[in-house]
């Protein structure tokens, strides 16, 4: 009967040893899955810096932040970056103006007034529209908008960054009308239903009630789609001009950040020359400025989560 005993104790033993075994290794594996984007994001962030110090060794940081001058094949070479740094906000902004209304009355209505048969309609061509290649937005922009614009405006050039900005805003709205509209459905039903027995109208409670209720939410969709604007690459490389001009004019051509960066790696610039390291100090200046919209973005949206 004593060896009986012992012998289940010991099986059971063995299988929490060997249970806590497969817990442990389970949870290695996944630490290591989630380590990968950390570790990614330090390899980027160290190549970013490395390769930038030896480019500020033949270029002062000072001339880099305030010329207003970007002309690495010429043969005087001029490195400042406001041009393309006015080249990238401006068409952020154009974007934003598209996307950031237009995503969210997407988002309201899907969320508040769209019925199930609509809604399983409407979300599908969202998520293929936010599926189409950026290098078909690029030619839809340079094909068929820039003409458009050109009708009514007769002056506009054939690449200008009100084309670009106007398209990439429609390719960013999938992304914000997306989560948003997955916030607004996360906001309980009881604060709806305590509206509508405040008298309120459907309007009135996705406006006043829903829409600040996820409003957290809803700024995590703008940030998205800020970040998103700010590092598009190939509609801003075909359809605005790939011109580094120094204003913020929308209807000039302009190039952006990433836009440049792709010029040099089509092999512009030999490897190794200081215009090709130009591209690790425009790349640690894309990611500042993605990280500094960011920021700001979270600091918003703390605010607005403590507001409400």
């Amino acid at each position: 009967m004593s060896s009986m005993h012992t012998t289940t104790v010991s099986e059971r033993l063995s299988r929490k040893l060997s249970r806590n075994v497969r817990e442990r290794a389970i949870e290695l594996v996944l630490f290591l899955a989630a380590s990968v984007s950390v570790l990614t994001t330090i390899g980027i962030i160290w190549i970013l810096i490395f390769e930038s110090y030896h480019f500020f060794e033949h270029v002062p940081v000072w001339d880099f932040l305030t010329d207003t001058m970007w002309t690495p094949l010429f043969s005087t070479p001029r490195y400042g970056i406001l041009p393309l740094l006015l080249g990238t906000v401006t068409t952020s902004l154009v974007a934003l103006a598209v996307a950031v209304p237009l995503g969210t009355v997407i988002a309201i209505y899907i969320s508040e007034f769209a019925s199930p048969r609509v809604r399983e309609i409407v979300k599908p061509f969202l998520e293929l529209l936010g599926g189409v290649p950026t290098i078909v937005y690029g030619y839809f922009a340079l094909t068929v908008v820039s003409p458009v614009l050109q009708y009514f405006f007769p002056s506009l050039p054939g690449f200008s960054m009100l084309a670009a900005g106007l398209v990439m805003g429609i390719a960013i709205v999938p992304y914000i009308s997306s989560l948003s509209e997955d916030a607004m459905r996360a906001v309980p039903m009881s604060l709806r239903e305590g509206a509508y027995a405040m008298g309120s109208t459907r309007f009135q409670t996705a406006v006043r009630v829903v829409l600040p209720a996820a409003i957290s939410g809803v700024l995590s969709a703008y940030i998205l789609g800020i970040s998103r604007a700010v590092g598009e690459t190939m509609i801003v490389a075909v359809a605005a001009g790939m011109q580094p001009n120094f204003t913020m004019d929308p209807t000039q051509p302009a190039q952006t950040i990433s836009a440049y960066i792709v010029q040099v790696a089509m092999g512009d610039l030999p490897h190794g020359s200081i215009g090709y390291q130009s591209i690790f100090a425009a790349g640690l200046s894309l990611m500042l400025l993605t990280l500094f919209f960011n920021i700001m973005g979270h600091l918003i949206r703390r605010r607005y989560r403590e507001a409400y």
